[in-house]
């Protein structure tokens, strides 16, 4: 099984993103500070130019960065140093203040990032770099990089939440198709169930200090795919409010799947069982054939390399293998709605190599460099990348939706909320689960951003 990336609170993405929020206000501070005397690209003796590289990947991630970039870098006689930073998120804010700048950051938040560019200290994109991502990636994520009519940067990698896993073999046996929408997958729980006597899905909301985010992220996959882009936007931005009647029938849509006793908790117990069910445990019950279908992100198909089969082998992950995932369906049969991530690229100077750089990173060619590191395991929606050279099948899978120009992409709602509403969204999911009524948990959300600055 190829190597996955883990987007979780037990990981470095959803750890920044919470970070990110909260670094925001930081970085709106440097907006008065000196204007920024330019980094280090510069040239030796021997005419090599170097180009640092500020961002949050460290580790295996940073190694396939660096593998990702080194022909490009020794083809064009450029030097790119890169240099990774697990609290990347707060020391970007104090490099800001200081005009202590890399030539190019790595943005794992569109919230830091417009922060960043609103201090000034951004530097608009070249006329290719811009030309470069006006024709690589869509609409969706040219917005994130574009500030009062202006480019400022560029997308880079991308990964989607939302996946129903489930075992194939057992949807033959019972007779059940991968559905199309929303109520179909309803209706799938409901058929298995009577099938099988037992609860059909199982989920899990422990995750320490961020518990409830899993249920956040599913409520707001709903959300995107019931009321559409406009509403969410207006969701994140606090115009729309948690109370509002758009929200509500999500939660309701959400509540005839998690507060069923009859549909959870597979494998672990009651409804109130999933608020103390670790969210990765799932894994094992879908593993085993205890749980017929869960909604998790990508970076499941990690932990299955840790579980086992009835049978006690280490499940195969694929199409035709002992677990595999499909999409959430939409709400609204047709509509292609998906939550995800990403990262971003930004230079704080306009040198030639500088920008040279960030047009390669805006490219099909960098892209795809990108996702053949051997063992990697980053994906990217530049629509130049060719899915079939990513030779694990779920990220192959996830490439194509990213792709598909009938995608609607937004990022986790939650994440991109100030960090009091994100802490309330996640309690108030909690106590949801827990059995508080669904307009009070609503109302408790919603006092939140009384509090957002």
């Amino acid at each position: 099984m190829t190597a996955q990336r883990v987007f979780s609170p037990s990981a470095r993405r959803r750890t920044l993103a919470a970070l990110a929020v909260t670094a925001v206000g930081t970085i709106a501070l440097a907006g008065c500070t000196t204007a920024n005397p330019g980094s280090s690209s510069g040239t030796g003796t021997t005419g090599q130019q170097t180009v640092t590289i500020y961002g949050p990947d460290t580790g295996t991630e940073a190694t396939e960065l660096n593998a990702s970039w080194a022909a490009w870098g020794k083809a064009n006689n450029i030097t790119i140093k890169y240099t990774g930073d697990g609290n990347f998120t707060s020391n970007i804010a104090t490099k800001i203040q200081g005009s202590d700048l890399p030539n190019i950051g790595m943005f794992p938040q569109p919230g830091l990032l417009s922060a960043a560019i609103s201090t000034g200290k951004v530097t608009t994109v070249s006329a290719a770099t811009e030309a470069s991502v006006k024709k690589n990636f869509s609409t969706d994520w040219q917005g994130y990089v574009t500030s009062g009519g202006k480019m400022y940067g560029t997308p880079l990698d991308a990964n989607v939440k939302g996946y129903i896993w489930y075992t194939p073999a057992d949807f033959k046996k019972w007779g059940v198709d991968v559905p199309k929408t929303y109520a179909d997958l309803v209706s799938d729980l409901g058929k298995i169930q009577s099938t099988t006597g037992a609860a059909p899905f199982c989920a899990g909301f422990n995750s320490g200090t961020a518990s409830g985010w899993p249920g956040a992220d599913f409520l707001a996959e709903v959300v995107l795919s019931s009321a559409g882009p406009s509403t969410y936007d207006s969701w994140v931005k606090g115009k729309t409010k948690f109370t509002d009647a758009s929200i509500d029938k999500a939660f309701t849509l959400l509540g005839q799947i998690l507060q069923n006793p009859k549909y959870v908790n597979a494998g672990f117990g009651n409804v109130a069982s999933i608020n103390s069910t670790a969210f990765a445990d799932v894994a094992a019950k879908v593993a085993d054939g205890s749980c017929a279908m869960t909604n998790q992100a990508t970076f499941l198909e990690a932990n299955f390399s840790t579980t086992k089969t009835k049978g006690g082998a280490i499940p195969k992950v694929g199409p035709t293998g002992d677990v595999w995932a499909f999409a959430l369906p939409s709400v609204k049969a047709g509509s292609n709605a998906v939550v995800g991530g990403g990262d971003f690229a930004a230079a704080f100077d306009s040198k030639a190599a500088t920008q040279k750089v960030m047009t390669y990173l805006s490219s099909a060619a960098w892209a795809n460099s990108l996702i053949t590191v051997q063992n990697g395991s980053f994906i990217s929606a530049n629509k130049g990348v060719d899915a079939s050279n990513e030779k694990d099948p779920l990220l192959q899978s996830a490439i194509k939706t990213l792709q598909d120009p009938n995608t609607t992409f937004r990022f986790g709602a939650d994440d991109a909320m100030p960090t009091v509403v994100e802490n309330a969204f996640w309690k108030g999911i909690v106590d949801w689960t827990n059995g508080m009524p669904q307009a009070q948990a609503e109302a408790e959300i919603q006092a939140a951003w009384a509090n957002a600055s």
